[in-house]
């Protein structure tokens, strides 16, 4: 737009990367993150966005931004943690809100991680969910980077095992809705979708080191209708069976 100014956190767009814009740039990065867009469908996305941020504990991650997404590195609880925070907050405004979340772990090359204790899995307890009150649809994807990792005592190798292994603990916290073209559907409370998707690509990574995870969630979309609604196992807030915005997952 002729004439206008855009700070650095605004662009002339809805999609926009989060950031922090008090908190400097990280010397290195983490060997475990996310990086995070937030798309909101209305005229005053950035007050909605900025309003989000307001309410996000962003303590023991690193945060750098750029003009496609932004960069949160940290424990996996503290990633949950913000990204729960950050999708409640959305949430709340009643906005029709897109939410894309890219997790990876392990990396081995393009940027240099250090990993803890030398190359290899990573053995953590999955973090705990925080159940929100707020609906969320969701496509999901996980990639098992298999990569056989010399003198490892782990199982072989086998991405469709490591994936049917996640999409079972996603029915077991009753999150799961069905299996689509390259992603899983998941619907429920939002803290319940997000531990499902963070627990899926912790318990993949300790018998693989690189593992990514995608995951695109919609807030309030203006196509649920009561009649898609039912109760999520938790009874926290209602989650749709099968919206007519579905689209598709992997398996």
């Amino acid at each position: 737009m002729e004439g206008t100014a855009w700070p650095p956190i605004f662009a002339p767009s809805r999609a926009f990367s989060l950031l922090s814009p008090t908190r400097p740039p990280s010397p290195s990065p983490s060997a475990w993150g996310a990086r995070v867009t937030a798309s909101v469908m209305a005229d005053d996305y950035a007050d909605v966005i900025l309003g989000a941020l307001a309410g996000v504990d962003a303590t023991g991650l690193v945060i750098e931004t750029g003009d496609v997404s932004t960069y949160v590195g940290g424990s996996e609880a503290d990633l949950l943690r913000y990204l729960t925070d950050l999708g409640a907050g959305l949430g709340a405004s009643g906005r029709h809100v897109s939410l894309a979340v890219a997790l990876s772990r392990g990396c081995p090359g393009e940027v240099v991680c250090a990993l803890p204790g030398g190359a290899g899995p990573r053995v953590v307890e999955p973090p705990a969910a925080r159940p929100t009150g707020i609906r969320a649809s969701a496509e999901w994807a996980l990639y098992p980077l298999a990569d056989p990792v010399p003198g490892a005592n782990g199982p072989d190798p086998d991405h469709m095992r490591d994936i049917y292994a996640a999409i079972d603990q996603a029915k077991d916290r009753g999150t799961f809705r069905a299996s689509e073209h390259f992603v899983t559907r998941l619907e429920g409370d939002l803290g319940d979708v997000l531990a499902t998707v963070v627990a899926g690509w912790v318990l993949v990574g300790r018998s693989v080191q690189h593992v990514t995870s995608h995951v695109t969630i919609s807030l309030n979309s203006p196509s649920w209708t009561t009649v898609d609604a039912v109760e999520t196992p938790s009874g926290t807030n209602p989650a749709g069976t099968a919206p007519a915005d579905t689209m598709e997952q992997q398996r």
